[in-house]
């Protein structure tokens, strides 16, 4: 594998350069005084700040975006050999290192690492832990897989030891990083269209935590029935985390405020420790915030700016992100995108003061809404109203196999009120006439169902 010195900065160019995590290793590098160009499918407000930090960027990918001058090229797990650029740099023989790989070698500047996995809750998690670094004044680099306010973007480049990143396990992408704090939040069946299933997911989570040095710290979920699968034959030091007491982090006491924000007493160890009021909702965010706080104590963070980073942590984008209201009602986007996290986003909706709940979603992939059909009916269901627009295909293709209006008809039947329309333009109109006063209305899903919501808003 190419190895790179960043005492001696190169060209490096970026193959969906405006994708949230290579933008952000762009920008790494730029301020490292890397030259950088790129391609993307498309311009964005991402791919615009790069441009105005000096980076180079075609809009469309062509082999005659591989210049001479190029010495390392960066693609992520959606470029494949036909991709004219990827066909060119091969042609070239020049090096090529995945996303995953640079990430990697990135991390291994720093002594303090830490890397966020789990099938959900990986960008939440990761940008509480840049919260209580910021408030610490740790000076951290940060890459996260969302625009956190707190740092301006979905990247920070410091100057100090401390390093926190998400770790995704598509691909495997996540057995590039050797870290010196993991963090493995959960582990569910998803990515079906790689894996073959939960088997095969829980060794790829055990192969990551391997990857920690003897020195270093598995932070896992203990309550999880896949726990000593992952954790088996490890010499790394674990700590696990839970709302059961049996973890060595576990909370009591659980309350929801009028907002619909969780607190609770924090337990380490079986002992009592301080209230934690956190800035937003949902049980699953009690368990990502005790994650948070383990890496903390680990790190020996004084536990003043724990409290005071998750308190102002009022949650990453589109991650249950108050957009607005229109008339009465409210109006919140969420990147849910797996049945587990549509529950977990409808148990914070429960909680947030409402009327009826609204939830127009975008389902992702055709390889998982085949695979999941049942488990996102069985999810949605739980809403008063659903709407459901087409499938987000992101990097597949339409297999005629499953139907956004297929899923409409299985909640119709599981008996909520749910129907299917084919334009954003029809939703909204419907929308306009049917949401009444207090309602709550969520845009829903990790593709560009968004838009929805702003156009409602007159964004």
């Amino acid at each position: 594998m190419y190895q790179l010195d960043f005492s001696n900065p190169i060209h490096v160019h970026f193959i969906g350069i405006g994708g949230i995590s290579m933008s952000g290793l762009a920008e790494i590098l730029l301020k490292a005084h890397f030259k950088i160009s790129g391609s993307d499918a498309k311009s964005s407000d991402i791919i615009d700040n790069l441009i105005s930090m000096g980076a180079i960027i075609n809009i469309g990918q062509s082999a005659g975006n591989i210049t001479d001058n190029i010495d390392l090229v960066v693609y992520t797990a959606a470029v494949h050999e036909d991709n004219p650029e990827y066909a060119e740099c091969v042609r070239r023989k020049l090096p090529m290192l995945t996303r995953a790989q640079l990430l990697g070698q990135i991390m291994n500047n720093y002594k303090y690492s830490i890397a966020v996995s789990g099938t959900h809750g990986k960008t939440t998690t990761t940008s509480m832990l840049s919260q209580i670094f910021m408030e610490a004044d740790t000076n951290p680099t940060i890459s996260v897989g969302g625009i956190l306010d707190s740092i301006g973007g979905n990247v920070r480049v410091g100057q100090s030891d401390y390093f926190v990143t998400e770790a995704c396990e598509y691909t495997n992408s996540y057995h590039a990083l050797f870290p010196y704090i993991s963090i493995i939040l959960n582990v569910d069946a998803d990515h079906l269209d790689f894996f073959s299933g939960i088997d095969e997911i829980i060794e790829s989570f055990h192969t990551f935590a391997t990857n920690l040095p003897d020195n270093g710290h598995l932070i896992i979920n203990g309550d999880m029935d896949c726990l000593d699968r992952v954790t088996r034959e490890l010499n790394c030091n674990i700590v696990t985390f839970g709302i059961s007491d049996k973890n060595n982090y576990y909370p009591v006491n659980i309350e929801a405020d009028n907002n619909g924000h969780m607190n609770y007493t924090l337990v380490v160890n079986g002992k009592e420790q301080e209230r934690i009021h956190l800035n937003i909702g949902g049980t699953h965010n009690i368990t990502n915030s005790l994650s948070a706080i383990a890496a903390a104590d680990i790190l020996g963070i004084p536990r003043e700016y724990v409290l005071t980073g998750l308190a102002s942590f009022g949650g990453a984008h589109r991650r249950f992100e108050l957009k607005g209201t229109l008339g009465n009602v409210t109006v919140i986007d969420d990147y849910a995108h797996h049945p587990t996290e549509i529950k977990a986003t409808l148990s914070t909706a429960i909680n947030t003061p409402h009327n009826e709940l609204w939830v127009i979603f975008q389902p992702h992939t055709y390889t998982r809404t085949k695979a999941l059909f049942e488990e996102f009916a069985d999810a949605l269901k739980g809403f008063d109203h659903v709407i459901l627009v087409d499938i987000y295909a992101a990097r597949e293709k339409d297999t005629g196999l499953v139907h956004a209006k297929d899923l409409a008809e299985r909640i119709k039947e599981l008996g909520t009120d749910a129907r299917y329309f084919s334009s954003f333009d029809a939703v909204e109109n419907y929308l306009l006439k049917n949401c009444k006063k207090n309602d709550l209305l969520i845009t829903m899903g990790a593709g560009d169902v968004y838009l929805i919501g702003e156009e409602l808003l007159g964004k």
